[in-house]
């Protein structure tokens, strides 16, 4: 199960640094690619607005 990110996201980058995969896409809300998200919650525990959660 991947994780999703919602519209709370601020876009200030934390997550992609953590992501072990690479599985997390920049834009005006960030998205995690589900074929490559591989369920380890690293981005979800750094989010400063717990905007990331389990899909």
């Amino acid at each position: 199960m991947a994780y999703v990110i919602s519209d709370e996201c601020i876009a200030c980058g934390t997550c992609i640094d953590e992501c072990p995969v690479e599985a997390i896409a920049e834009g005006d809300i960030y998205t995690i690619d589900p074929e490559l998200c591989t369920d380890c919650g690293s981005c979800a525990e750094v989010c400063p607005v717990e905007a990331i959660s389990p899909k």
